[in-house]
């Protein structure tokens, strides 16, 4: 199956806060996204993870 299941971390807080799916087969470099970090209070730049 070439969706899997990617875990994004905040890159300040350190805190995974959202799960979320990938083509690895089009996108095989890791995804960096802006998104609402709950513990931080504000649109924070989110890295995947292992």
């Amino acid at each position: 199956m070439p969706r899997d299941k990617v875990i994004m971390e905040c890159t300040d807080c350190k805190s995974r806060n959202y799960f979320t799916t990938k083509n690895k087969r089009k996108h095989p470099e890791r995804v960096e996204w802006k998104k609402f970090c709950r513990r931080c209070g504000s649109h924070r730049l989110h890295k995947e993870t292992k």
